[in-house]
């Protein structure tokens, strides 16, 4: 599925890691990516945690999209700023599932959280094949 997402792979999203369940994506914020207070527009940041988040909630085979989604933005993302998205599978039931995803940047003291996320995912088809 990454391998076909144009929208993330034109912003220089890398899927690090992807499994059951879960999935790592990260993008270094450009200078197109930043607003008029000189940080990173959170419509960028989300778009990286719903790419993880797509990622994880994809891993199981149906084909499965977001039927809703929040983030809370804890700091400001900053110019030059590699960011990474952790998604992880919370709960699956019935065609529903619940994934939360941390967006955080890596800093030589650790990484600092920039975001949280949470992302509500609805199975449509069975198999990418009648999709």
């Amino acid at each position: 599925m990454f391998e076909v997402d144009k929208a993330s792979r034109a912003l220089g999203i890398n899927l690090r890691e992807a499994g059951e369940g879960r999935a790592v994506a990260t993008m270094t914020v450009t200078e197109s990516m930043v607003n008029g207070h000189a940080i990173a527009h959170g419509g960028y940041v989300f778009l990286l945690a719903d790419t993880a988040f797509a990622c994880a909630c994809n891993s199981h085979g149906p084909v499965t999209v977001a039927s809703g989604a929040e983030i809370s933005f804890v700091t400001a993302g900053r110019l030059g700023d590699h960011l990474v998205a952790t998604a992880v599978e919370r709960t699956r039931y019935g065609r529903n599932g619940i994934y939360d995803v941390t967006v955080h940047r890596e800093t030589p003291e650790g990484p600092e959280v920039v975001a949280e996320f949470r992302g509500r995912s609805r199975v449509i088809e069975k198999s990418r094949e009648n999709a």
